[in-house]
């Protein structure tokens, strides 16, 4: 690329680490870009994967810098190894301003070739001008088309093109509402620990050798403990060893919006095409299935073509497959045909792990004396590990100063304590106990009675509103309950507060004592 390019290139890099920190990652140092070609500056990324994050996920913020650092209407191109490259000015053909300054090329025009007939078993390719049923083209002609992935094209992949072979072989489908890849999202950047070793090895497992070992994997746990981690570690590993797989990553209300959009159209051939003619089919959040009884019926059925043409399916959800309510029994069954893996939320030690791997793939130094203090803080999930790197680049940035222990102190919000982090649910219980008079002991039993119960739902409800642990790590302190039963003694005693003056009073009382500053 000319110098004036790399000029521009430079203060791009230089405007996006000043005002969006938070997007730059340390790979970005490795993308080459190419040139000027038509009012955009080209780069070329690693993969399909790289350029589709880059495009639905940094274009603004990339083209902001390119209008700021070349001081003109300037946007940025991104291409992968496979898409075919623009025709690049050369070195002598840029004005000083940077301008392209390229004389017209006289070509030859060929006349086109007969278009042979379209098979009957072929869907054409849309175009602009030949939209396929169901398509909306843009109204301005610009912008992103349909992406049409035939069965041997990765979710990535460029469009089959007309009378390519490959394209002849199969019809194609329009595919869309695929979940955007995040390449951060590897094998490698998964810090294992034991509250997630079965779901880390199983999903390696369907990464390599999908269909082959674990089908259909079905991965479980909490908000933000790193499920989406692994399915797209798994779409990773999967396009890595064979990019001519035929991938779909969606989530679950995008399945059920486009089963109900084709059930109002007349096209539940092309829904079933688009959904059961995969190699790889993989659904987040699944447990929004329930009480869907006709959308549960079609899965149930693509579900069962996929497993019997051994294609791989790997779900998501926030809770195992018996525990998801008005859930039909035949699927249920189905879920656990293969493995059910459960993540938990991370300890001390994998959270002080993860902070210094999020912290390492945006390109940060994080102190030790800073990660474990962060982890001391935060043991809800790990969304809230890196919001907290987030706030801390952020800060660092504005200061103009190395992140260091004081400086996580002030972003993390010391100067300004937050009471809830005072308290611990020991103190909690201590307190529940000693109004109700009972034993720490009752409490984790299995004993249900009345006299027992409520100071046991009270406990949980409090530390539900006074501490950051989790359900399931609350759960655990009284006999190794799980998530749902801290949940029901949520609604119970929230529900009686509205309902009873009295036992209100004594919920709030306990509350305020327990705050500080209380005497």
């Amino acid at each position: 690329m000319t110098d004036p390019d790399r000029k521009i290139w430079d203060g791009m890099l230089s405007h996006l680490r000043a005002t969006n920190p938070s997007i730059c990652r340390q790979w970005f140092g490795d993308l080459e870009p190419m040139g000027v070609a038509s009012g955009a500056l080209v780069v070329r990324v690693h993969s399909p994967v790289h350029r589709d994050y880059l495009k639905r996920q940094c274009a603004e913020a990339f083209n902001d810098a390119a209008r700021t650092a070349s001081g003109r209407l300037l946007a940025v191109r991104f291409i992968s190894p496979g898409d075919e490259s623009p025709e690049l000015p050369g070195r002598d053909a840029m004005t000083r301003d940077g301008r392209e300054n390229r004389k017209p090329v006289a070509r030859e025009i060929k006349p086109e070739p007969p278009r042979p007939a379209p098979r009957p078993d072929l869907r054409v390719e849309p175009t602009s001008e030949n939209p396929t049923p169901g398509s909306v083209p843009s109204s301005n002609g610009v912008g992103p088309s349909p992406r049409i992935l035939g069965p041997d094209a990765g979710i990535n992949a460029a469009p089959t093109p007309v009378g390519d072979p490959a394209g002849e072989r199969s019809s194609s489908v329009v595919r869309r509402d695929a979940l955007v890849i995040n390449p951060d999202y590897a094998f490698e950047n998964f810090v294992v620990g034991p509250e997630n070793r079965l779901a880390h090895a199983a999903a390696v497992a369907v990464g390599d050798n999908p269909a082959r070992s674990y089908n259909p994997l079905f991965i479980h746990g909490g908000v933000g403990l790193g499920k989406t981690h692994l399915l797209q570690a798994i779409c990773l590993r999967i396009l890595e060893n064979r990019p001519d797989a035929s991938l779909y990553y969606i989530s679950c209300e995008s399945f059920m919006t486009q089963f109900m959009e084709a059930v109002q159209s007349g096209e539940m051939a092309n829904f079933r095409h688009c959904f059961r003619d995969v190699d790889v089919l993989i659904v987040d959040d699944i447990h929004f299935l329930a009480k869907r009884d006709r959308t549960q019926e079609e899965f149930f059925h693509t579900f069962n073509t996929l497993y019997q043409a051994s294609k791989q399916i790997v779900l998501s959800s926030d809770a195992p497959p018996e525990e998801i309510p008005d859930l039909e029994q035949r699927l249920v069954s189905r879920f656990k045909w293969g493995l059910v893996a459960k993540v938990e939320p991370p300890c001390y030690d994998t959270r002080v792990e993860i902070l210094k791997s999020k912290a390492r793939i945006r390109g940060l130094e994080l102190p030790d004396n800073v990660a474990c203090y962060i982890a001391e803080r935060i043991n809800a999930n790990i969304r809230e590990l890196e919001g907290a790197i987030t706030t801390l680049q952020i800060r660092a940035s504005l200061d103009a100063r190395p992140i260091d222990l004081s400086l996580a102190k002030l972003a993390m919000g010391d100067s300004a304590p937050v009471a809830q982090s005072t308290i611990s649910i020991h103190t909690i219980i201590d307190a529940v106990t000693d109004f109700y008079h009972v034993k720490v002991t009752d409490l984790q039993s299995k004993r249900r009675q009345r006299s027992v119960a409520l100071p046991r739902q009270v406990c949980m409800y409090l530390a539900r509103r006074l501490t950051r642990l989790s359900l399931e790590e609350i759960g655990g302190y009284f006999g190794g309950r799980d998530h749902t039963t801290v949940m029901h003694a949520v609604k119970i005693i929230d529900s009686r507060r509205g309902q009873d003056t009295e036992f209100d009073g004594v919920v709030n009382g306990l509350e305020t004592s327990l705050k500080p500053g209380s005497e």
